[in-house]
């Protein structure tokens, strides 16, 4: 039986504005809607994913999404929630960067199947390339008044706020472009909702007003709430940026961690919006975080499902194996489980030294090692003082002062892990 869409995005806290009839016309026919997606990088990052699962929450329910890229607003720069333009793009960036995000996207929509709601990749650019500037101010500039268009909060915000150094015409044209997309979506593919966060909805809004005026129709508008932290921070940003799709830019080790490092509070917002865990399985979870909260449960469970659903099971073993290691309880062999990226990425932030291979090859002594060749002890008697006191492990493995260092320490083809006591690590880069 398929799920009743508003209803599925109401209990998840996904829902913030809806225009009135909505419901009933998605209730009757079987509607297809569009999200906007910002084509500035090659990657989607973890904001970008409430209006994808919008998108996949509709395919579920039997409707068709569609996924627009934004190359030609991409070029503009869109002044919701922005202070400043952005930087515009080449063509060739834009493909480039479109051809990446659909492959991020294939992991949430169903592109492929026979199904008249199979999910759709389009880009305005395409149709907005060849509008020349004066059958644009002719056909759609003459229908939206400019006092409509100073009303909406994206261009007042802008225009008011103390530090506003204006907006550029461009900017301000903005809402037109993306009205005509709508416009658009609605003539070439019966395209009646347009969905996005809270802060698009004058954008929106501007789209169905042109529908209504150009082509007598009438086209819908539903956002979503822009997701904060408890803590009312930024979601989505670490101390070193954005929390990245792609595993090049964000390590599924790294994005396992994100999840897994969200409060209490947060985890229980975010298992509703960004998993597509039912109302049941996930009443269960929070019951059971709330009778031990310190096992994490909603936490574990957010972590491994976005995990999987992001990247794959076998990115989630991996980023568990990583975890264990970190927390002190793996052995070598986890150790030699692991490839040398994910090894480094755990221990980004431990002191790092680096020996030659050559050094290793008639066997390197162990005080030598870690006083001379490395600081990881500030002396040969502080060396030998705790490789005494059983204080000193390389790889897992206590060591004594008999231990050689040779090329079959060597794990992930070029790293050395060492443990001074039980918290300190020392990541060797073998060269």
């Amino acid at each position: 039986m398929k799920k009743n869409f508003v209803e599925e995005l109401r209990w998840r806290g996904m829902l913030h504005d809806i225009m009135p009839g909505t419901e009933e016309m998605l209730e009757k026919e079987m509607a297809s809607a569009y999200v906007g997606i910002d084509p500035t990088a090659d990657s989607l990052h973890i904001g970008h994913l409430v209006g994808v699962m919008m998108l996949k929450h509709f395919q579920r329910a039997g409707h068709r999404p569609l996924a627009l890229i934004g190359g030609a607003t991409g070029m503009i720069g869109d002044p919701s929630g922005k202070s400043k333009e952005r930087n515009l793009l080449t063509e060739e960036d834009l493909r480039h960067n479109q051809a990446s995000i659909q492959k991020q996207l294939e992991r949430f929509l169903d592109f492929t199947s026979n199904e008249p709601n199979a999910a759709k990749l389009v880009n305005n650019y395409d149709w907005m390339k060849d509008f020349s500037f004066l059958d644009f101010i002719r056909d759609i500039g003459k229908h939206l008044t400019v006092n409509y268009m100073m009303a909406k909060d994206s261009v007042k915000k802008r225009l008011t706020s103390e530090d506003a150094e204006g907006m550029s015409f461009t900017e301000f044209t903005y809402q037109l472009v993306q009205g005509y997309d709508f416009l658009h979506l609605y003539r070439e593919m019966n395209c009646k909702l347009q969905m996005g966060g809270s802060d698009q909805w004058g954008n929106i809004t501007t789209g169905t007003e042109l529908i209504r005026r150009k082509a007598q129709g009438t086209a819908f508008a539903l956002t979503c709430p822009l997701i904060t932290k408890a803590d009312g921070t930024k979601f989505g940003k670490t101390e070193e940026g954005n929390v990245w799709l792609d595993k090049k830019l964000t390590s599924p080790y790294k994005f396992y961690q994100f999840w897994l490092n969200t409060s209490d509070e947060d985890a229980e917002r975010y298992i509703k919006i960004f998993t597509m865990l039912d109302e049941n399985e996930i009443s269960s979870l929070v019951t059971a975080h709330k009778e031990a909260p310190h096992e994490r449960a909603l936490q574990k469970k957010l972590a491994e499902e976005m995990t999987i659903m992001v990247h794959s099971e076998e990115d989630l073993e991996n980023a568990l194996k990583a975890s264990e290691i970190l927390f002190g309880k793996a052995t070598e062999d986890s150790l030699r489980n692991i490839d040398g990226e994910t090894l480094a990425d755990i221990f980004s932030g431990v002191p790092q030294f680096e020996i030659a291979a050559s050094d290793l090859k008639e066997g390197l002594d162990i005080i030598a090692f870690g006083a001379q060749q490395t600081q990881i002890f500030s002396s040969n008697g502080e060396a030998r003082k705790m490789i005494q006191a059983n204080g000193f492990s390389i790889n897992k493995n206590k060591v004594t002062l008999e231990k050689k260092i040779t090329q079959d320490d060597v794990i992930s083809g070029q790293y050395i892990l060492a443990q001074k006591g039980k918290k300190n690590y020392f990541l060797i880069k073998v060269i």
